[in-house]
């Protein structure tokens, strides 16, 4: 036990032998009378009292379904905890335990606690309750600590191996629970301490692990992210897991995380969403913010044949270097239209291959320009979007880039200038 604990725990009495448990590690498991295969159900949840310093164990809540009533079995009945089922004596009468009655001041963790919003003295939000460290010591159960970490959550959801996070408990203490009655219509519990940085993990590392995960366990992982960290591994993700985050979320939740974006990151992000979505979205967004992230949508809505100029030049492959060379001193072409020379064939003018100006300068005045043309050549596509045109030119750092149909027909070109103009690259590592 760390120091940390023994300090928190000064005030718990600890008679002999003890363990440390989560709760995230019980519920679900099996619960016996007696025997491994007099099983009975499986724990729905724990339930403690809060009458004590450190809430005690007073019985496990037994949810059958199906219309069946409930069960509970009192914690006196507990026999013992195993990693493979808890252990419990038969009940004193019949077959069953008694169905559950609630009793005042009886908390369940899992309904009344785990998941719920921490706030601090000044209310303002500090982590979700993930899940609860347990004591137990000769046959006694307590809350010891609430467990803020990734860790407690990723426990919940048997991905503890991927042990990414460091823990983050606060000791029961300084944790004011609401009662069961409050707890019904607030998600909030009280933390009697300032607002602390409990969690510190990198939004990229966060959003890693989002793309790892699928489906229930992606959403879960993202649930338990605050508003502000969520939106920065969103924004970090990529666009397949952003689409999905987005489609799980409910409006509430994707309005508080939207509210932690700037426009340019809104843009980034609407980008790769369906136009449904983007729809959706937009509506929860402030007047002002829907009409400045429209203008930038829009903007980067224009296509490439929207933005191309037939200002360029080509030549066929049979076209000799000094004649290219001569044609081009007598044109009185803008310097910035003949960085490169496309070469074409046929009246077609499919694109084959490129000549870079000053490689042609340095070419022997009787080669052919096929001969010591580039292919096959990066172009954009005529229905390329801003967007598109941007990381091309930013991958590749030409200062013209072909603009082609579908079969390769060259129809003009697009100036690095013309589209990236105010632009800010940033390279992810």
């Amino acid at each position: 036990m760390t120091a940390t604990n023994q300090k928190s725990l000064k005030n718990l009495e600890l008679p002999g032998e003890f363990r440390f448990l989560y709760f995230s590690q019980l519920i679900h498991r099996p619960v016996c009378k007696g025997k491994i295969h007099d099983r009975i159900g499986k724990v729905s949840d724990l339930v403690f009292s809060l009458s004590e310093l450190y809430p005690e164990a007073v019985g496990i809540y037994l949810e059958h379904g199906w219309g069946k009533p409930t069960e509970f079995v009192p914690w006196k009945r507990v026999l013992r905890i195993e990693d493979d089922a808890i252990f419990v004596q038969p009940p004193e009468e019949g077959e069953v335990y008694p169905p559950f009655v609630d009793q005042p001041g009886w908390m369940l963790v899992e309904n009344h606690l785990v998941g719920r919003t921490i706030l601090d003295i000044d209310g303002r939000r500090v982590e979700a309750v993930n899940d609860v460290q347990l004591l137990e010591s000769r046959g006694r159960l307590a809350v010891v600590h609430v467990d803020t970490s990734f860790n407690g959550f990723l426990r919940r959801w048997h991905l503890g191996w991927l042990q990414l996070f460091k823990e983050n408990l606060i000791a029961w203490k300084y944790v004011q629970p609401l009662n069961v009655e409050d707890a019904v219509t607030t998600d909030k519990v009280l933390l009697s301490v300032t607002r602390k940085q409990l969690v510190d993990l990198p939004p990229e590392d966060l959003a890693d692990a989002l793309e790892e995960l699928s489906g229930k366990e992606q959403e879960a992982l993202f649930s338990a992210l605050d508003s502000e960290t969520a939106a920065e591994a969103l924004l970090e993700a990529e666009p397949r897991a952003q689409r999905q985050i987005i489609a799980d979320m409910r409006e509430e939740r994707a309005r508080a995380v939207l509210s932690e974006m700037n426009v340019a990151q809104l843009a980034d992000l609407f980008t790769v969403l369906p136009h449904a979505h983007v729809t959706e979205l937009t509506k929860m967004l402030p007047t002002e913010t829907a009409r400045r992230l429209h203008a930038i949508l829009s903007e980067r809505e224009v296509t490439a044949h929207s933005l191309m100029t037939p200002d360029f030049l080509a030549v066929g492959k049979e076209s000799r270097v000094g004649e290219v060379l001569g044609d081009i001193r007598r044109s009185g072409r803008e310097a910035d239209s003949i960085s490169y020379v496309y070469v074409v064939e046929g009246e077609e003018r499919v694109l084959e291959g490129v000549v870079d100006l000053r490689d042609l300068v340095l070419a022997q005045d009787d080669a052919l320009m096929g001969d010591i043309m580039v292919s096959p050549v990066v172009s954009a596509e005529a229905e390329d979007l801003r967007d598109d045109l941007q990381e091309l030119f930013v991958k590749y750092h030409y200062r013209l880039l072909p603009v082609v149909d579908h079969r390769d027909h060259l129809l003009g070109v697009v100036r690095y200038n013309e589209v990236m103009k105010g632009v800010v690259t940033k390279v992810r590592t």
